[in-house]
């Protein structure tokens, strides 16, 4: 921590006083003698530029402020170079900050970036775009699309979310794949494709949370044919613990997915954003490429290595 650290916080995250936080983060890294460069991103391109401006500098820790979105998009800056991301979570889900038992509050998450370790973890790559959480094809990039068409107009996030979802429901589009994993190709027609950095918990209360970030896997969700009933029951069997079982569920975990269909481009989602990206999509995954501040270990969990 000898030399200063960056700070890129967004200043459209959550709800709080964007310039309140900035005085607390200060003073908590001022006493810890930590001399800290904290600059407020008013926009998406803002913190991409600020992000590639600090990558290229002396900056050994670059911080990003906001949701899985904010943090994304920095943690894209940092992959594969010697630089540290440490992550203050602002936004409203908060995904890749819980996966990495980082706490929620500013304040403990500050601490963790004083006083953690750091660690190395996987991220997924499609062609040459970067996620740290997830990509998803069909269903979820269309409600992104018109819930975003909506807020412009000036609808509320949440109205402009249910609002979406409930068009691209009754609309129901399926997409028409050919995919091909570990050598075996597969035709199919699926309302969604989802692909995870790491394996994810699909059933009980931890839906949609992991456990290990650097396993070296992708993860691969997706249902063939399934109608809007059909969806509806996967997610109950989810609920209880009883998605296994359900023979409309398809469940992979590799290291490299190729999928074409016969449109040249296809819209996709990356942790909440949504690209237009050329096919053949080509998934892989990058091992250990982005280093990262995580709290540091546990008692138990420094007992259990000796």
């Amino acid at each position: 921590m000898s030399l200063p650290i960056k700070v890129i916080i967004n200043a459209a995250s959550g709800t709080s006083d964007k310039e309140d936080e900035r005085r607390a983060l200060a003073d908590a890294f001022k006493s810890n003698n930590i001399e800290a460069d904290i600059e407020l991103a008013r926009s998406g391109a803002e913190i991409v530029e600020m992000a590639q401006k600090a990558a290229r500098g002396n900056f050994q820790i670059i911080v990003a402020g906001g949701g899985d979105g904010t943090v994304s998009a920095v943690a894209s800056e940092l992959v594969g170079t010697e630089k540290t991301l440490g992550v203050l979570p602002f936004g409203t889900l908060n995904h890749f900050a819980k996966d990495l038992n980082i706490p929620l509050e500013l304040e403990a998450a500050a601490q963790v970036i004083i006083e953690g370790r750091r660690a190395q973890v996987d991220v997924g790559e499609v062609n040459g775009q970067v996620f740290i959480n997830n990509s998803s094809l069909g269903l979820y990039p269309d409600v992104v699309r018109r819930r975003e068409q909506r807020q412009k107009l000036g609808y509320g996030k949440w109205n402009s979310l249910f609002r979406s979802a409930f068009k691209v429901l009754r609309r129901y589009p399926f997409l028409n794949i050919r995919l091909s994993v570990d050598g075996k190709e597969m035709a199919t027609r699926t309302p969604f494709i989802f692909i995870g950095n790491n394996v994810y918990e699909m059933e009980s209360f931890n839906i949609g949370g992991r456990t290990c970030l650097d396993a070296g896997h992708l993860s691969l969700y997706m249902t063939p044919r399934v109608g809007r009933l059909g969806l509806l029951q996967l997610a109950l069997r989810a609920l209880f613990g009883k998605l296994s079982q359900a023979k409309d569920f398809v469940s992979l975990c590799t290291d490299e997915i190729w999928i074409e269909t016969r449109h040249k481009q296809m819209r996709v989602a990356m942790d909440g954003e949504v690209l237009m990206l050329e096919t053949p999509l080509h998934y892989r995954v990058l091992p250990g490429a982005l280093r990262v501040i995580v709290p540091t270990k546990t008692e138990n969990e420094t007992n259990g290595e000796e």
